[in-house]
Parts: C-alpha cells; sequence; structure tokens
C-alpha cells in the first residue's frame, strides 16, 4: 500500500477531512492533498511525524521503507535528490518486475548495485576531510 493510500485511509479512520488535518499538523492544506493524490512524497519527516500523531499513528505505519529513503534524501539533497532516489527504486522494481531476466540475472544485477555503491562510498570517502569523517574503528 503507497503512501497516498496510507494517509487517506489514516485520515478517513480519524473522521478528518484534508483541511482539518493540515490545520491540526500545522501543514499546509495543498500539501495533504498533493501527498493524498500520490503526486508528491513529504520532504522532511518532520511534516509526516506531525501528521501521523494527529492521525494516532506513526510515521513509520504511513511510509513504505523505499518512501523513507526518498524523504531522507529531499531532507539531505533536496529536491533533485528525492527525485532521483525515487526514478532509480522505481527503474530497478520495473527492472525486476519484468519476466525476461532470470534469477541469476537478477542476482548478478544485485550484485554489481552492492559493488556500485561500495566502489562510490569509498572514493566519496577520500574526499571527506578527516575532521568531518566518522571514526570507523581503522585508524582514521
Amino acid at each position: 500500500m503507497s503512501f497516498s493510500d496510507k494517509l487517506k485511509a489514516a485520515r478517513a479512520a480519524a473522521g478528518l477531512s484534508q483541511h482539518e488535518l493540515a490545520e491540526r499538523a500545522g501543514i499546509h492544506y495543498r500539501t495533504v492533498q498533493n501527498w493524498e493524490s500520490g503526486g508528491r512524497l513529504p520532504r522532511s519527516l518532520d511534516s509526516v511525524m506531525r501528521a501521523a500523531q494527529v492521525l494516532g499513528t506513526t510515521s513509520e505505519a504511513l511510509l513504505t521503507e523505499t518512501d523513507q529513503y526518498i524523504v531522507e534524501a529531499a531532507q539531505k539533497g533536496g529536491a533533485a535528490a528525492a527525485r532521483d532516489v525515487d526514478s532509480l527504486v522505481n527503474e530497478v522494481i520495473g527492472l525486476f518486475a519484468g519476466g525476461d531476466i532470470d534469477e541469476d540475472e537478477k542476482d548478478g544485477i544485485m550484485a554489481a548495485l552492492n559493488e556500485a555503491y561500495w566502489i562510490a562510498k569509498q572514493k566519496n570517502a577520500k574526499y571527506t576531510p578527516k575532521k568531518y569523517r566518522k571514526n570507523r574503528g581503522d585508524g582514521e
């Protein structure tokens, strides 16, 4: 079930209109409309948490795991980063949902994606000043 569907269901169960939810959560009415239409995901976890509190639920109950990644990307890198993450996830879902790829090929794709992630992470660490690196316990 998508974020928009979960939000609509929770709002209906709470007996609130979109206007009432927006007002009580301190969120603009158009934002609630966009969320429920599926046209936009939240840009901050804080706004989801406020809406969830009004609805008597949690942000984890409203957001799928993928949605949470997209919201986190929006918080860290803005709307463009969120669109990139959303696009990548949807493309991978579409790739795996197709019937033309066998299980071994899917495993190979996942291994390649995993390897690409670790290579990028290693390269990015080289350009991060030491004072901003987290203590990894390996002498750095």
